[in-house]
């Protein structure tokens, strides 16, 4: 484990989203599981949630290549890959609001148990946001659902890039006007903590090993030389002395 942080350089912790502050994968397919049984739509929607999830980053890759048809918020991106899976995985009979109502799915995801405890006492001396690769519109709808106590709340449409872009890293420290090395990215996966320590941001990793259930293949532990390695929130209030 890195040595304990210094709480007076960093002022605010900005939080990866999906996979570290909630639990994308149970919340959905619990979500879809109920509401088909309810709407009487039949589908394997584990199955579909991993296929979704895997369409994740290559539809981000897709905005970066192609710059001129602008910036396209995750909103959008979910909904093209949805409309594409329920074909692939024989989901018939789905309206349009249908379609709408999975789509925000991702904006009614349920945190890890440790979350709202450990962002409570965080607060208490830190600036708090979510710096992830989801919309304004998104990430604010899910803290109003779950209780996510942010300060503000830090989206890839304010930056129109992605993470692992640096405008999204030192864009976050930019708004905040602070240093790069003010500001800590919590994360529960390395690539994310790697592109922000090579910026200069402070870095704080909490493993999420069941993140991606039986295709989990990564991020099980720590792989790089973060400030701070903790089991969970709390463990990183505890290191920065709230």
């Amino acid at each position: 484990m890195a040595g304990r942080a210094e709480p007076t350089d960093v002022q605010a912790l900005v939080f990866d989203i999906f996979g570290t502050v909630v639990d994308w994968r149970s919340s959905l397919i619990s979500d879809f599981t109920a509401w088909s049984a309810k709407r009487g739509v039949a589908g394997d929607w584990a199955g579909l949630v991993d296929a979704w999830r895997q369409a994740y980053v290559p539809s981000m890759d897709a905005v970066r290549k192609d710059p001129s048809r602008g910036f396209i918020i995750l909103d959008d991106l979910h909904r093209r890959s949805l409309e594409k899976l329920v074909v692939e995985f024989g989901i018939a009979g789905l309206t349009d609001d249908d379609l709408h109502y999975m789509t925000t799915g991702w904006h009614r995801l349920q945190p890890w148990p440790d979350v709202v405890a450990g962002l409570t006492r965080l607060k208490t001396k830190y600036i708090l946001s979510p710096l992830s690769n989801g919309n304004v519109g998104l990430l604010t709808r899910m803290a109003k659902t779950v209780g996510l106590p942010w300060d503000l709340i830090l989206g890839g449409d304010l930056f129109e890039h992605y993470k692992p872009d640096p405008e999204t890293y030192l864009g976050a420290a930019r708004l905040l006007n602070l240093a790069p090395g003010q500001v800590m990215m919590v994360a529960a996966h390395n690539n994310d903590l790697d592109a922000a320590q090579k910026l200069g941001l402070k870095t704080a990793f909490v493993a999420r090993p069941t993140e991606y259930g039986p295709l989990q293949k990564q991020d099980y532990e720590a792989t790089g030389a973060w400030d701070i390695v903790a089991a969970d929130f709390g463990g990183i209030a505890d290191r920065l002395g709230c």
